[in-house]
């Protein structure tokens, strides 16, 4: 996000008739004469579930269905189609999804996942028979009929557009009853629907002024309730979830006498903070569209004119370049692209102002809506479709990830769905398909590996564009790994899903990914896709530049996961609205006095009490054993199995002599050596933040955690080097915070940060070897080969 000071522009847009877009009243007609006052999963409501899921503030903050997001700005599965005898449930798993275990579909289709666990993933079963499982594949049957009118650029598809009127009809007519993931869908949409009918209508309520984080929140929970109301008219015909959107949209547009909704100048969706203008969009153009067939000519102008004129016309003049939007339009990039907008912003932004132009096309005479589609799809092109890098990594971070993934997608569906094709959008980066992997990859055993700032509130940005990707890039892997996940219960799975997606989707992928681009380079292992219990580490090895001022300075930050708990984790974002927090990634950019973006509050070495270097450019060396999981749920490792990640973090420590750090499993992904080589002799201190409880002994720590113990035990370092611990916050000599009310750091209770110092060390290796306590039949490996991070291989430990 930017907290960019941004002053609205009031008027229509300087081409045509300067007054054509308030020509109308009604629910969208602008009128500036009148002044108004300012005013899941089953059974749970997905409004509640995906805020849970927006919450995670990283591992070490438990993430196990946390509800708290300091942050102010912007199920289950089936198989190949075969019955398994694979359907053992691990010990202590709770929620368990005795459907999934059982039912089968009219289409012989059942469920992969069997349960739920803490951290709200899917568990799945614990055999290792292959019966029942298969490749990714998408069958020849029981999928989508064929479109019996296709569109083309020439000819647009009548509304319904967004979602098409043949899927609407496929879906109620047949695929909702036969299919397992379409019926659970349904009936969990329907029911949110049905649970948020009798509320007021969304309050017009400010969150850190219309220029901090402006009313971000209340456009979002309008486009997921708009959304699910739409869809339940539209599968049920009772009219009542229809009417609820129509007084929805009237009091967002400013025409419900009852509800005051932001001022009365053309500026009521707040372009000074753009997300929210851009998700209004996406609600006006959902609601207009879904329900076309429901709506009056009077009541469809109505709506178009509160498009055009609280949305389309400020969008026009940003991505133009308007002067009279100077100061709102910094997310609107260039020709030739603009690294400081490729992310979130840019793709929500075009995609609520495509879906809203596209929605209202055929019925615009100004004209508006064609010239705004006329700029999104190339300035989304040059900067919404370039966040990933050529590895796949999101330029921002892991979280916000979602937000530009499914704006994005929601575009290319949009086109798609309108039109036959997205215009290249997809296809303009390589790295667009390989984001899928990243996220699939960055999320470990309990939680993803939560580097840098977590967002705000999701609301309706979930994984679901891995359903509508896995068709644009012919990868099913990517469509049967989201609809395990909790969030793929929502509206748009109805349609980006395709129901003749069938297989099992771990079925051939690599256990471990180096990501070796350099603006965002980290790597990952693990041991298991299908048993939460397992192994996983990710360290990261990016520059500190580049992640819209969103990262931290964290290179040799790593996560750990063990025995279905994080050991070493992360915290998270600070105070958005906290002064300086966003200013900037130089080295003197206040962002970086803040505890949680410091050094000191990530999981890597502190040297000399200093922050890391802004301009590092750290490099990777990166070895796996190449093994790819099989069909089967449960996977068996030789003891020689293992998966490497080293770095080059020298250039991170101002001028300070060789500092390399690696990551590695042993004896057979059981446990995991954390090495660090340093070649000088600074003061410098060894830093992991965990929400265990700690016992030191010298150079051993005992780490319990839900019921679980690890050990860390210092196999090799200089003389007198032992665990300490300290508290998370930032250390006396730092220099001072900002002044004022917000600016104090985010308290991180719960979490202790396990050290170790070195003072005057010279030239030493330190080798920390994490031991899960995995019980009866393990053997721990407690001497380790003192082998030189530059000679590491996949045998040197053997």
């Amino acid at each position: 996000m930017s907290n960019s000071k941004l002053y609205p522009e009031a008027y229509p847009m300087s081409s045509g008739n300067p007054n054509a877009a308030y020509s109308s009243e009604g629910v969208g007609g602008y009128q500036p004469k009148k002044k108004r006052n300012k005013w899941l999963w089953i059974g749970l409501p997905i409004l509640l579930i995906v805020i849970i899921i927006a919450a995670v503030l990283g591992g070490v903050l438990g993430s196990r269905a946390s509800n708290n997001d300091d942050s102010s700005a912007s199920s289950s599965n089936s198989n190949s189609g075969s019955n398994n005898a694979n359907t053992g449930v691990p010990s202590g798993v709770s929620g368990v999804n005795t459907a999934g275990a059982t039912s089968t579909g009219a289409d012989g289709q059942v469920y992969l996942a069997v349960a739920t666990d803490s951290y709200l993933l899917p568990v799945y079963a614990t055999g290792t028979a292959t019966a029942g499982y298969s490749a990714p594949t998408v069958g020849s049957s029981n999928g989508w009929p064929t479109d019996p009118s296709p569109p083309s650029n020439s000819s647009i598809r009548p509304n319904p557009r967004l979602a098409p009127a043949y899927k609407w009809t496929a879906l109620t007519s047949d695929l909702i009853a036969n299919n397992l993931y379409f019926k659970q869908w349904n009936a969990t949409i329907v029911q949110n629907a049905s649970d948020t009918l009798g509320d007021d209508p969304t309050p017009y309520t400010e969150d850190g002024g219309l220029s901090g984080s402006g009313v971000l929140d209340v456009a979002r929970e309008i486009k997921l309730k708009v959304k699910n109301w739409a869809y339940a008219y539209k599968v049920t015909n009772e009219t009542k979830y229809a009417d609820r959107v129509w007084l929805e949209l009237q009091t967002a547009a400013g025409n419900n006498s009852d509800v005051a909704f932001g001022a009365d100048d053309g500026t009521r969706w707040n372009p000074a903070h753009f997300l929210d203008v851009a998700e209004f969009c996406a609600a006006f153009a959902i609601g207009y569209d879904w329900l076309y067939d429901f709506w009056t000519d009077e009541q469809r102008d109505a709506i178009m004119w509160s498009i055009l004129n609280l949305g389309l016309r400020l969008g026009y003049n940003a991505l133009s370049g308007d002067s009279s939007a100077s100061a709102y339009n910094w997310w609107a990039g260039s020709a030739t692209g603009n690294a400081q907008v490729n992310g979130n912003w840019n793709c929500v932004i075009n995609g609520g102002l495509t879906q809203a132009a596209i929605a209202i096309m055929d019925r615009d005479q100004s004209g508006l809506a064609q010239k705004v589609l006329d700029l999104t799809v190339p300035d989304a092109y040059n900067n919404c479709f370039q966040a990933p890098d050529s590895a796949g990594s999101w330029a921002e971070t892991s979280d916000y990830w979602y937000f530009g993934t499914t704006g994005a997608a929601e575009m290319v569906n949009a086109l798609i769905t309108a039109y036959g094709d997205d215009r290249g959008l997809a296809e303009s980066n390589p790295g667009f398909n390989l984001t899928s992997l990243y996220h699939i990859y960055i999320q470990g055993m309990t939680s993803k590996f939560n580097a840098g700032d977590h967002g705000p509130n999701k609301y309706t940005a979930t994984a679901n564009s891995l359903l509508l990707w896995a068709n644009i890039f012919d990868t099913p892997r990517y469509a049967l790994y989201q609809r395990d996940h909790i969030d793929a219960s929502e509206p748009w799975s109805m349609f980006w899903y395709d129901p003749a997606t069938t297989g099992t989707w771990w079925d051939g992928l690599a256990l471990d990914h180096h990501f070796d681009a350099a603006e965002n380079q980290w790597a990952t292992g693990r041991s298991t896709w299908s048993d939460n219990s397992g192994t996983y580490w990710a360290m990261r090895a990016a520059k500190l530049q580049g992640h819209q001022t969103h990262g931290d300075l964290d290179v040799g930050d790593f996560v750990l996961d063990a025995m279905g708990q994080r050991w070493a984790g992360e915290l998270g974002s600070g105070q958005y609205l906290s002064d300086g927090y966003f200013s900037s990634e130089a080295q003197d950019s206040e962002r970086w006095l803040y505890y949680r973006k410091r050094t000191e509050g990530q999981n890597t070495l502190l040297i000399n009490s200093m922050n890391q270097n802004v301009d590092a450019a750290p490099t990777g060396n990166f070895g796996s054993s190449g093994t790819a999981q099989g069909p089967a749920p449960s996977l068996e490792l030789q003891t020689d199995d293992t998966a490497y990640f080293w770095t080059d973090m020298t250039s991170a420590y101002n001028g300070t002599g060789g500092v390399k750090r690696g990551i590695r499993f042993l004896n057979g992904r059981k446990q995991i050596l954390l090495q660090d080589d340093v070649t000088t002799s600074p003061t410098l201190q060894w830093r992991m933040h965990t929400n265990a409880t700690v016992e030191t002994n010298q150079a051993t720590a005992t780490l319990k955690l839900g019921g679980e113990t690890l050990v860390a035990s210092i196999v090799q370092g200089p003389s007198g080097a032992s665990f300490s611990t300290a508290t998370p916050t930032r250390l006396s000599t730092d220099p001072a915070l900002p002044t004022g009310t917000e600016d104090a750091d985010q308290p991180n209770d719960g979490v202790t940060v396990l050290t170790i110092d070195v003072a005057d060390g010279g030239s030493f290796s330190l080798q920390v070897l994490f031991t899960p306590q995995w019980g009866d039949g393990f053997t721990a490996l407690n001497n380790v080969s003192n082998v030189a991070l530059d000679n590491w291989s996949l045998t040197s430990h053997n």
